[in-house]
């Protein structure tokens, strides 16, 4: 089987989840969120399997199959599976806050395509990770966000949802005009959209390098709008709070890291020209610096828990500039091994897949059964609800950077690179950066452990689905297997 048949086969199951949900008398719909759970841990199989060799075939020419592109369809795909086993937990929410079916339709009705919509977006993130044309990336890149709009937006019962439907909607559109002005820019240069031969035309002499710049000024906003760099982040902290849940942890996760690849693609472009490189580092180092700082210190006070995770995806979008931003032609050395800076991007963003998801699967199941998502909501939840404490304590802890988890390491690889790279400043940012991640990670656990309830209020206790309690199970064990041995991680990696 080809590796491009597992975006087929994505979208396949995603078009039976809604024949099914149109055509089939299901007593419960949640039945449509099981098999697209399903159908997705065998196209996680089918990812070590698959024949990755190119052919002749005119497809290749707008993909790649190398390793990165490999691990990063992993982390859409695990994004996606453990994104449905929210979604499934937070029907009751999804039901309650979508219109009220009409006389003799199903109770209920639009809680199908709640479920089949990310298999499309998973699609999306998949053929983002392997585009290597412009076309492709447009494409890519589009078929993404235009699910997100619908899945934003979802609750239209909730004033909260259609507000951040509507930011997500219009700052996305604008950001889609400077990526699309930005590629138009690049092929009117050098005559070509595949993004190796533009690569070979950016390093020949004569190239307009004043036009490449504002080629890459282009693209760098685009790019820093979809991964929440400064000061392109206005719209996360809205869009994360009003948003469903499951689709809140849909974008900090698979969004960032597909968007990610892309950009550490569009920035490879230019460091083969020694002109531009230095110019590039210096662009980067400045978005580094300020997304550190806006991202930690606009976290520090947050009382909402969607809210600070929001700063928080910030913060963490900064700690993978500082990576692009520590000249990227050089490597990072750990136990003997050489690691280079996509590999240590690929690390942290698999490292920050397993604790942000772990994150909010504990939100999405008590949030099904509380109706608070404020920092106080969590007081004393340690008392009745232990192993929901316990699994948001290995979260919080990993996000910190706390050694024994994988967090530590993924800032510890940031770290060593910017030293080795002599980024002094950004080391002092990142470090700063660091110690108010402590502060704001874990007042969550104080509040859960330390804390007792406002006067009259009640923790009430919560049921966890065994799926739910499955996955949680298997996320906190592998925060602590990175945390203490990251050879398997680095391995996937390359």
């Amino acid at each position: 089987m080809p590796v491009y048949a597992l975006e087929i086969i994505v979208v396949g199951i995603g078009l039976l989840m809604l024949m099914l949900d149109a055509f089939a008398d299901l007593k419960d719909k949640r039945a449509i969120g099981y098999l697209g759970v399903i159908g997705l841990i065998a196209v996680f199989g089918l990812l070590f399997v698959v024949d990755r060799t190119s052919s002749d075939s005119p497809f290749w020419q707008f993909y790649s199959a190398d390793g990165k592109s490999m691990f990063y369809k992993g982390i859409a795909v695990l994004t996606t599976l453990i994104v449905l086993l929210m979604a499934i937990d937070y029907s009751p929410v999804t039901i309650a806050q979508t219109a009220e079916p009409e006389e003799g339709a199903h109770p209920q009705a639009g809680l199908g395509e709640f479920f089949s919509l990310p298999l499309f977006t998973c699609a999306g993130l998949m053929w983002m990770a392997s585009a290597t044309h412009l076309v492709s990336i447009f494409v890519a890149l589009e078929t993404v966000t235009i699910s997100f709009y619908v899945l934003v937006a979802y609750n239209r019962r909730n004033v909260g949802s259609l507000e951040a439907g509507v930011k997500y909607l219009i700052l996305g559109a604008l950001s889609t005009g400077f990526l699309v002005y930005g590629m138009a820019w690049l092929y009117g240069m050098t005559g070509s959209m595949q993004l190796s031969e533009i690569a070979t035309k950016l390093q020949a002499d004569g190239i307009n390098e004043t036009g490449a710049l504002f080629a890459f000024a282009l693209l760098l906003t685009a790019m820093a709008f979809k991964v929440g760099a400064v000061p392109f982040h206005q719209w996360i902290p809205d869009v994360y709070q009003g948003a469903p849940t499951p689709i809140t942890a849909f974008l900090s996760v698979g969004s960032k890291a597909a968007g990610f690849i892309i950009f550490m693609r569009i920035t490879a472009l230019y460091l083969g020209n020694g002109y531009l490189v230095g110019k590039i580092t210096l662009v980067l180092t400045i978005l580094a610096i300020l997304t550190l700082i806006v991202g930690n210190l606009a976290a520090l006070p947050q009382s909402n828990f969607k809210r600070l995770l929001a700063y928080s995806s910030v913060a963490h979008a900064g700690f993978l500039l500082m990576a692009m931003a520590s000249t990227p032609t050089e490597t990072v050395a750990k136990s003997g091994e050489s690691m280079s800076v996509g590999s240590v991007v690929s690390f942290y963003l698999g490292a920050y897949l397993l604790m942000t998801l772990l994150a909010f699967l504990v939100m999405t199941v008590i949030r099904a059964s509380t109706s608070g998502e404020s920092i106080s909501s969590y007081a004393g939840i340690a008392r009745t609800n232990p192993f929901l404490a316990t699994a948001l304590l290995f979260s919080m802890a990993s996000l910190a950077g706390i050694p024994l988890t994988v967090g530590f390491f993924g800032k510890l690889f940031v770290f060593k690179l910017a030293f080795e790279q002599e980024q002094w400043i950004l080391l002092a940012c990142g470090i700063i950066g660091a110690c108010a991640g402590f502060y704001y990670y874990l007042k969550i656990a104080a509040s859960m452990f330390l804390s007792s309830p406002n006067e009259g209020e009640t923790v009430p206790a919560i049921r966890v689905s065994p799926a739910a309690a499955i996955c949680m199970v298997l996320l906190m064990a592998a925060i602590i297997y990175g945390g203490i041995n990251p050879s398997l991680l680095l391995k996937l990696v390359g």
